[in-house]
C-alpha cells in the first residue's frame, strides 16, 4: 500500500520496537484528545495498554521508521468473542498519509484470518473528524452515540461513538 511516494509497510509489533511505539503513543496519550487512556499514563502501562494481554500488535513503517501503531483484540469475551475491536495511533510526522486507514485496513484482514466476524470501535470521540470519516470509508457504521462520554482536554464533553462493520 503507498501513501503519496512513501510505501507504507505493517508487520507485527516486537519488544524492540517498544522505544518506537512509546515515542507515537506518548503525545497522543498526553494530548488527550482520541484515546480513552489516562493522561498521566506511564510507558510501560501504555505499553501494555497497546501490546500486552489479548492484544495482536503491528506497526507501520515508511522507509524503515514507525510511524504507527495498531492492536486487534477480543472485543469481548464468552458470546461476544467473536467481534473484534481495534485501536491506532500515528505519529504526528505522519498524519495525513494513509497510516491510519492502512492500519485499519490491516487489522480488518487480521482479525478475518483470527476467525472474527465484525469489528466493533467502542469509543470514538466525535470530535475526531479525520477518525469518523476514515472509519466510514473503511465500511463502518455509527451504531450507537455516547453523549458526553468523552472529556476532551480543550473542547470540553463531547460525545463518543460506537462504529461497527461486519466482516
Amino acid at each position: 500500500m503507498t501513501a503519496g511516494a512513501d510505501a507504507i509497510e505493517i508487520r507485527p509489533a516486537e519488544a524492540e520496537d517498544a522505544s518506537a511505539i512509546w515515542a507515537i503513543l506518548e503525545p497522543v496519550i498526553r494530548a488527550g484528545e482520541t484515546l480513552a487512556l489516562d493522561r498521566r499514563m506511564d510507558r510501560e502501562n501504555a505499553l501494555w495498554a497497546w501490546m500486552g494481554g489479548d492484544r495482536a500488535a503491528f506497526v507501520a513503517e515508511i522507509d524503515g521508521e514507525v510511524v504507527g501503531v495498531g492492536y486487534v483484540r477480543p472485543n469481548q469475551g464468552g458470546g461476544g468473542a467473536h467481534v473484534a475491536n481495534a485501536g491506532y495511533a500515528v505519529a504526528e510526522s505522519a498524519r495525513g498519509k494513509g497510516v491510519a486507514r492502512t492500519l485499519c485496513r490491516a487489522s480488518l484482514s487480521a482479525a478475518r484470518a483470527a476467525g472474527f466476524r465484525a469489528m466493533q470501535f467502542n469509543l470514538v470521540v466525535a470530535s475526531n473528524a479525520a477518525a469518523v470519516a476514515a472509519w466510514t470509508a473503511e465500511g463502518f457504521a455509527e451504531v450507537g452515540r455516547l453523549p458526553g462520554a468523552f472529556e476532551h482536554p480543550r473542547l470540553g464533553t463531547v460525545d463518543a461513538l460506537v462504529m461497527y462493520r461486519g466482516l
